[in-house]
């Protein structure tokens, strides 16, 4: 294999996507943008195309982390190109014909422009509010190649980390990964270094190494884009682990649920073994979608075929994992940094982010915030700087009431402490984790009580049953809480539910159970006063849980239109046209509907049962 020549060859295809005078049109075709309709605009733009004539080239790509904007497209022309989001489909028609045949520029939902400036893609797109505090180095392919093109990998510098690991040999790759400081990515920030060398000195001559894709925090999607994004990344860090460790044979443990990355890691495997570049066997396993696979030993038992249960440690994976040898599992982030690493080198990687917690963390930021999409800084960055200049605050005008960080196993941190640096050491010192990159801003709007519960719900559901601790644990936590949030707790449950969490915490088996405390004693450690007020007063602050709320109809905005009425499921509302309407409180279901349809803002969620208003 002549793998300067490989290279030279892809560049020279890559880059003739930005230069000259046939346009290029990239489509953002990650899940995300799909769901937001990306399929249908690309649609449109083949049809334009084919109609008018036009020599133009379409690119599915990545998701480039503007969710919030989604469907998203950009336009290559002569070095330069213009991004726009969201696009709908008089959009979509509008730039064909006026960006692509008329050669002007659209004025409308205009994201930024980038410019090829001899391999470098730059410009006010990533100088953008979104963008400009982030730094991209995990994601600097993702939304800008196609993923499915290992001559874009190439192009931009894929595969020379593994050739570089490959010269240097196994104790230097080692000492490489060590000097950077990498520590893994799935939650817990172990050494990456520690735990391949562990590996690598056992005596067995058959070894494993797994990635770990089975991403289930809801609301997180970090690992999902950067397999749909850039698959490559992935497959590049664990050759380089595999070369390590003395591996000859590598699992990606995928959950069935991510099609599109699953394709993408398919056809990647498939390239790779095409191209001549040095692999070995890899082989996809796709997971049922239990949570608790996550932890790894449970991932294990279920790539041999046995029920995804935890075990005891020790012996740990390391010593005696994938059917009793040693094996080494990192998760998908973490082997996309060992890459990246060994291509730009670990002096550039160590000195960002922070002293203890080095190189930069992807997030999915999601919630009451206004920008939402995926995004990378370094480790250290306050909470402050990705929910507001990031992400530009809370929406709507709201206010900023807590971020609930690290996944259903994280905890919530009060606005009091967005101060707060995101690393490994300060989150666990604030009660919460890293998880795997979970970050959802809550607003005033929240019920830190039912978002106890609703954290709680999901990992007793997902809960393997194996242990005491957190099979029953968790479930009597679970029951407490929805007691609280109905009205019917009492004080005494506040005291009760530390005293199980404790317990769960500390004798549960694995990392599910003994995390999954957290959102209960973070939201009772910051939030205690919501739920005495539950308690005491039978009233939801946030006026969030149903049974301690209320709507009301305030007289001074209704206007007597009637609308509410008629929506209305169960007649609760009565009144005569133009003249203010009323709520049997008695009757009212709390479904919403009439809150939803109401022009005049009338209608206001209010603490309270409201039995009493009559």
């Amino acid at each position: 294999m002549n793998f300067k020549k490989l290279v030279q060859n892809a560049k020279k295809e890559y880059y003739s996507l930005f230069q000259g005078k046939t346009p290029t049109i990239l489509v953002g075709s990650a899940t995300c943008g799909i769901s937001a309709g990306a399929n249908k605009i690309l649609k449109i733009m083949e049809d334009e195309i084919k109609k008018e004539n036009i020599n133009a080239r379409i690119i599915p790509v990545g998701c480039i982390g503007s969710c919030y904007a989604e469907p998203l497209i950009g336009i290559f022309k002569d070095k330069k190109g213009i991004f726009y989001g969201p696009v709908n489909k008089n959009l979509a028609k509008k730039i064909v014909k006026t960006n692509i045949i008329e050669d002007e520029i659209v004025r409308e939902n205009i994201l930024g422009t980038l410019e090829l400036k001899k391999t470098r893609i730059w410009g006010s797109l990533f100088e953008s509010d979104f963008m400009r505090f982030q730094s991209r180095h995990i994601l600097r392919r993702c939304g800008l190649i196609n993923p499915e093109d290992i001559k874009h990998y190439l192009a931009t510098g894929g595969y020379s980390g593994l050739l570089k690991a490959l010269e240097i040999g196994a104790d230097e790759i080692i000492k490489t990964i060590k000097e950077s400081g990498l520590r893994g990515r799935g939650g817990a920030g172990f050494p990456t270094w520690l735990k391949w060398d562990l590996c690598r000195k056992s005596d067995s001559e058959e070894k494993y190494i797994i990635c770990n894709a089975d991403e289930g925090d809801p609301g997180a999607f970090m690992n999902r884009s950067l397999l749909e994004g850039d698959p490559h990344s992935v497959i590049e860090g664990m050759l380089i682990g595999a070369h390590a460790i003395g591996a000859e044979k590598a699992y990606i443990y995928c959950r069935a649920e991510y099609p599109m990355a699953l394709k993408r890691l398919e056809k990647a495997i498939k390239d790779l073994s095409d191209s001549g570049i040095p692999s070995i066997d890899i082989e996809i396993k796709k997971g049922a979608g239990a949570f608790v696979c996550g932890e790894e030993t449970a991932l294990i038992a279920s790539i041999e075929g046995r029920i995804g249960m935890p075990r005891t440690r020790p012996p740990f994976p390391t010593t005696s994992g994938l059917w009793g040898k040693p094996t080494v599992i990192n998760n998908v982030e973490t082997f996309a940094a060992v890459s990246l690493i060994f291509q730009e080198g670990l002096e550039k990687f160590s000195l960002m982010g922070a002293e203890s917690s080095k190189g930069t963390k992807t997030f999915s930021l999601v919630g009451d915030v206004k920008r939402t999409g995926l995004i990378e800084v370094p480790l250290g960055t306050t909470l402050r700087k990705v929910i507001f200049d990031i992400g530009g605050g809370v929406r709507d005008g709201g206010r900023l009431k807590a971020v609930q960080i690290g996944g259903p196993s994280g905890g919530c941190i009060p606005a009091s402490m967005m101060d707060t640096g995101i690393d490994y050491d300060s989150l666990t010192s604030a009660g919460a984790i890293m998880g795997s990159g979970g970050l959802v801003v809550l607003s005033d709007d929240s019920c830190m009580v039912e978002i106890a519960r609703y954290f709680l719900e999901f990992t007793q559901r997902e809960s393997c049953g194996k242990c005491v601790p957190c099979r029953v644990g968790t479930q009597q936590m679970l029951l407490i809480l929805e007691d609280i949030v109905k009205g019917k707790g009492t004080l005494e449950d506040i005291e009760t539910l530390e005293e199980i969490a404790e317990t769960v915490k500390e004798a549960s088996l694995c990392g599910l159970g003994q995390t999954s405390p957290n959102p209960v004693l973070t939201t009772l450690k910051y939030f205690r006063d919501e739920y005495v007020e539950h308690i005491k007063n039978r009233r939801c602050p946030a006026a969030y849980c149903k049974e301690l709320m209320h709507y009301f109809i305030d007289k001074e905005k209704c206007t007597g239109c009637m609308v509410c009425l008629k929506v209305c499921p169960n007649n609760a509302i009565s009144g005569v046209k133009d003249e203010p309407h009323t709520i049997d409180q008695e009757k009212c279901l709390k479904c919403g509907s009439c809150i939803d349809i109401c022009k005049e803002g009338a209608i206001l969620k209010v603490p309270g049962s409201g039995k009493t208003l009559g």
